[in-house]
């Protein structure tokens, strides 16, 4: 049986296909139309799927679309009417768009799907699980449990915003449901807002920057004790009552009342690219440990109703790896499955998951260590491709054999230089897991501020991951579990840490920064945490042999992992993307496949690389 699952139209447009229940090929949009986080539907993406397995449309038993937009065309209705006049503009603003396409979504599906070629609609089924069932699909049946507790949170689907499930086998019972406008990953992105960072792709910074705060200090209590007062009324259970005297979202097109919280915490919104302030790092903290608490009484509430000793997660807020590492560490499970894609992308994966085990009630395939293939689902390339694709740029390169190649990249490391590693199968997901990454010495104290400046072009305090051979992790971090996704923060070891200086919280931002607070600097949050991902050499064996060679050279097999892209781009997806990329950054090496490109022996570029800010 052959499912296409697809996600678009809010953003992190992507396809999945299953064939007989096993995930073979996944992407998203953006890598491919080079727009990042594009919402469009996602015709490139579903190309690669089909060509991939050799199928046409007509040879598909099913598309399953991640969420069931007349429900959520019902959810703004009611919204909108609840609050009028307050949301006239919204509604306005909004209701073109529902009117000429969303309403109408299955022939807008079908009207998209004859832009990659003929078909008979009669032989091919849509299915519309709903967005918080896919979300949960997405995570649970790809775990190699048999029965979990599973939650999800995320901004909202159609009425949900968090949605605690049980799984068992082939069956998903949703147990709880926190609804519209009440969402903890609302609640999350409006401190997004007002720190100046971008909805729906900063709040990963924001999670970066609160580090940053000083935990010792008097404002951060004061913080939290004003959002916790004002803002969010915190159940036991979880279950969270936001105070929309506060927030714009539902009749406005902002989302937060920026006058009402200039007053509460005293001081105005950020302007975008404003140096950051030790106030402004303070209530990123502040919102993140409130984060961490309701995420927390979730989990419980999930292991109370269900009993069970795993745990299973998927939507936007799972991607708060700070937050996943703080369940782990409480020790509420036994074991944890994170869906790499949390976000919508996931919810392309779980829409066809739904699809093939609800809809058609069709056996799973339980698959070690899960049924993500290590999320290396995208498209790779072929030696022919390369070269072909490479030549209009007259790049120079150098050909080893594969043994040769993992020696020579660890000294290229080892001697300072910053490597550009594309191999085999594009990541799926928000990470670059070893197949679309940039690579350097953990060691190197400069290569966090060489990275963020001169490489990725972005804010200086942003921290960077570390990449560990599996079989040496727990020699580095108080991590009790793999992390293959690097979907988990947990601290370095003790014996690894420098000492703090007794003012350290008081000194800048950019003072703290520049201290060196371990032996693996380039690694190292400002808290001595990391967002650690385990490398198996049965998931991704170059990748491993990389790391490998890098520990028979310096003793230690681990390096920092980036995302291969600068700031506002998307992951690299192609071979010539890579190039252009290397070429238009301070990259010293690329590696595709067995062939190295030096900088320094490439044809003059002329390019000036473009970027919008993320």
């Amino acid at each position: 049986m052959n499912i296409l699952g697809i996600s678009a139209f809010y953003h992190d447009s992507a396809a999945c296909l299953l064939e007989d229940g096993v995930i073979v090929a996944a992407a998203q949009e953006e890598r491919f139309s080079r727009q990042k986080h594009d919402d469009q539907f996602p015709i490139k993406a579903i190309e690669y799927c089909l060509e991939y397995t050799g199928l046409s449309i007509d040879e598909l038993d099913a598309i399953a679309f991640y969420d069931k937009p007349l429900l959520k065309f019902e959810r703004l209705l009611e919204t909108y009417l609840a609050t009028a006049p307050r949301g006239l503009k919204s509604f306005i603003t909004a209701m073109p768009v529902w009117l000429k396409e969303k309403m109408f979504l299955k022939k807008l599906i079908y009207d998209e799907l004859k832009e990659i070629g003929e078909y008979s609609k009669d032989e091919v089924e849509l299915v519309f699980p709903e967005h918080h069932l896919s979300h949960a699909a997405s995570a649970f049946y790809p775990s190699s449990f048999e029965e979990s507790a599973i939650l999800t949170i995320d901004g909202v689907g159609e009425w949900a915003t968090a949605s605690i499930c049980f799984g068992s086998q082939g069956d998903i019972k949703i147990l709880r449901e926190l609804t519209f406008p009440h969402s903890l990953g609302l609640l999350y992105s409006a401190f997004t807002y007002f720190l100046g960072f971008r909805v729906n792709s900063g709040e990963y910074k924001l999670m970066g920057l609160a580090p940053y705060g000083d935990p010792n200090s008097k404002i951060l209590d004061s913080y939290i004790q004003k959002i916790k007062t004002e803002l969010v009324d915190i159940r036991e259970d979880g279950s969270i009552w936001l105070n929309q005297d506060y927030f714009n979202y539902t009749t406005g097109l902002k989302m937060i009342k920026e006058d009402k919280w200039e007053r509460l915490f005293g001081f105005p919104q950020r302007e975008e690219e404003a140096e950051l302030q030790q106030h402004e790092a303070d209530l990123a903290l502040a919102i993140q440990k409130v984060t961490e608490e309701i995420v927390v009484k979730m989990a419980r509430q999930a292991k109370e109703l269900t009993k069970s000793d795993n745990l299973c997660m998927a939507g936007g807020v799972a991607l708060n790896c700070v937050a996943n590492g703080r369940i782990q560490k409480e020790g509420i499970f036994e074991d944890m499955f994170i869906q790499p894609a949390a976000g919508d992308a996931g919810g392309a994966v779980g829409a066809a998951l739904a699809a093939y085990h609800i809809y058609f009630g069709e056996d799973r395939n339980y698959a070690e260590p899960d049924g993500m293939s290590g999320a290396y689902l995208g498209p790779s390339f072929q030696e022919y491709e390369i070269l072909h694709s490479l030549k209009k740029y007259n790049a120079a390169f150098t050909k080893l054999q594969e043994d040769e190649i993992y020696p020579v990249v660890a000294q290229l490391i080892d001697e300072g230089n910053i490597v550009g590693w594309f191999q085999g199968r594009m990541e799926f997901g928000p990470r670059a897991l070893g197949a679309r990454s940039i690579l350097a010495d953990p060691r190197d104290p400069e290569i966090q501020q060489k990275l963020n400046l001169n490489i990725k072009y972005r804010e200086s305090f942003r921290p960077f991951a570390p990449s560990v051979m599996a079989e040496q992790a727990r020699y580095f971090f108080e991590l009790p579990s793999d992390s293959p996704y690097m979907l988990l923060v947990q601290p370095i070891r003790e014996e690894l840490r420098k000492t703090l200086p007794d003012d350290y919280h008081r000194k800048s931002l950019r003072d703290k920064l520049a201290f060196v607070r371990s032996d693996l600097p380039a690694i190292t949050h400002i808290d001595f945490s990391a967002r650690i991902q385990t490398v198996h050499k049965e998931t991704n064996p170059r990748y491993w042999k990389l790391l490998n060679a890098f520990n028979d050279r310096v003793g230690l097999g681990m390096l920092v992992n980036t995302s291969f892209n600068v700031r506002g781009e998307p992951i690299v997806c192609t071979p010539e993307d890579a190039y252009r990329c290397f070429m238009s950054t301070g990259m010293d090496y690329l590696v595709i496949g067995d062939y190295v490109f030096s900088k320094e022996h490439q044809p003059e570029w002329k390019e000036t690389i473009s970027f919008e800010k993320d």
